[in-house]
């Protein structure tokens, strides 16, 4: 066999395989007796029927045909492994010449993984934010917990303060109702965020059996993605108004809710919300961290199938989130006034960086000899059985080989941030991994 390379465009190298007869010989013989099983030949049982009596009554062509696809998937693998090859995705085989006696041709377009050349982690300059908690959270917090514990009496004033209000609600985008935009009997508290910013300033002043339309603008990073960045119209009923008396803030109040006193409840409080606090600072320097290594790094061409494999990705999560709210991947598009390829065009730029997010995260792993073992994979495992316990689908997917690698991958990447935070921002790692 001999292989006689050619470099393309973004990170793609053609292969010229050729194949001797003496070298897929083995791969007839096969053919032949798959062949042999489906000839009707007398006085010969089906898969009985010697090589050449079925040369005889098929042709060597069609034998050589037959064994073609196994030729190649061997001859492939040896030449991408002869030639040191990190490849990716499947290749694209186009036969160039295939006759009996004579040698097969073929070309496959491989696509290989880029070269990364990482940044100097010694000149990667991040700032990590210090994770605070205010008395206004803790109060915020503490008022939320109160307002659970609320007696509600319906009023026939106007809604205000912490006022709890009964509505009915339908939402229209050009005056076309939004699926899933209607609501009977929806509950709105006054006292606490709605969901879409500045609703609860256009209800509250409404009183028992008043109705009123209003429009607002939903932001462009709303997790309805069909309505963010659009400007909804909105119709509602206010049915009913109810006064909330919230209980006092006093010891007994924080028994009930497993403290000894006020002192102690709102200490919890405040550790929880910095524990909260300190997550998202982590998640944000851990972001951050990445994107200017990225911008750093230098990266050869990316090949089309990395990033098409990354958009298909993203389309399949937007698909995923949408279901969860009653919403089809067609109505969204429609609503958007997009094609599914214009969808896919549109994640290019997203889906380049996770691509080389990805890439970055493999070669200081490689560099820096981070290797994820049998058992480490296996104690994740473990941990997500135990959070599976009840689902039987969840709990055979954890024994599929290519979710054992995606494990081992997210492992991986994980003990990699963790080194990169160790460089940048000095923090030493404990046993298990974990940045302290």
């Amino acid at each position: 066999m001999s292989v006689q390379t050619k470099k393309l465009d973004k990170s793609q190298l053609e292969l010229t395989i050729t194949v001797a007869p003496d070298q897929y010989a083995k791969h007839m013989e096969k053919a032949g007796e798959r062949i042999s099983g489906r000839l009707a030949v007398k006085g010969f049982r089906k898969g009985h029927v010697p090589y050449d009596m079925v040369k005889k009554e098929v042709g060597e062509m069609a034998i050589l045909q037959e064994a073609l696809e196994g030729i190649v998937q061997e001859t492939y693998v040896n030449a991408i492994q002869d030639e040191k090859l990190d490849v990716i995705g499947m290749p694209q085989i186009q036969v160039e010449k295939v006759a009996p006696g004579n040698d097969v041709v073929y070309k496959a377009t491989v696509a290989l993984l880029p070269k990364v050349t990482l940044a100097d982690t010694k000149k990667i300059k991040v700032k990590k934010d210090e994770a605070k908690v205010s008395k206004e959270q803790v109060q915020e917090t503490i008022d939320g917990l109160r307002g659970m514990h609320a007696v509600e009496v319906e009023k026939d004033g106007a809604a205000e303060g912490t006022d709890k209000m009964i509505l009915d609600m339908d939402m229209l985008l050009d005056n076309v109702p939004v699926e899933g935009g209607q609501a009977k009997d929806y509950q709105v508290y006054l006292g606490e965020d709605h969901y879409i910013p500045g609703f609860n300033d256009n209800v509250k002043g409404m009183k028992k059996g008043e109705e009123k339309e209003f429009t607002l603008d939903f932001p462009e990073g709303h997790y309805q993605k069909m309505l963010a960045g659009k400007t909804v119209q909105f119709k509602v009923k206010a049915k009913q108004i109810m006064s909330r008396e919230l209980p006092a803030m006093d010891a007994e109040f924080a028994k009930k809710l497993g403290q000894d006193s006020v002192e102690k409840l709102e200490e919890l409080i405040n550790n929880n919300l910095l524990e909260q606090a300190k997550q998202k600072v982590n998640q944000k320097a851990e972001i951050d961290l990445l994107d200017a290594m990225i911008e750093k790094s230098t990266f050869e061409e990316l090949p089309d199938v990395l990033v098409n494999s990354e958009r298909q990705k993203i389309f399949y999560e937007l698909k995923r989130d949408l279901e969860k709210n009653g919403i089809t991947i067609e109505q969204y598009l429609q609503d958007i006034k997009k094609k599914e390829d214009e969808l896919f065009e549109g994640f290019t730029q997203q889906a380049t960086k996770r691509a080389q997010a990805a890439l970055l995260s493999r070669q200081v792993a490689v560099e820096q000899n981070i290797e994820i073992d049998d058992k480490d994979i296996d104690a994740e495992i473990e941990l997500m059985k135990g959070a599976y316990a009840h689902n039987k689908e969840a709990q055979d997917n954890l024994k599929r080989p290519e979710v054992r690698d995606s494990i081992a991958t997210m492992l991986q990447n994980k003990k990699v941030m963790e080194y990169l935070k160790a460089q940048v921002f000095g923090e030493p790692a404990d046993a298990s991994g974990d940045a302290k």
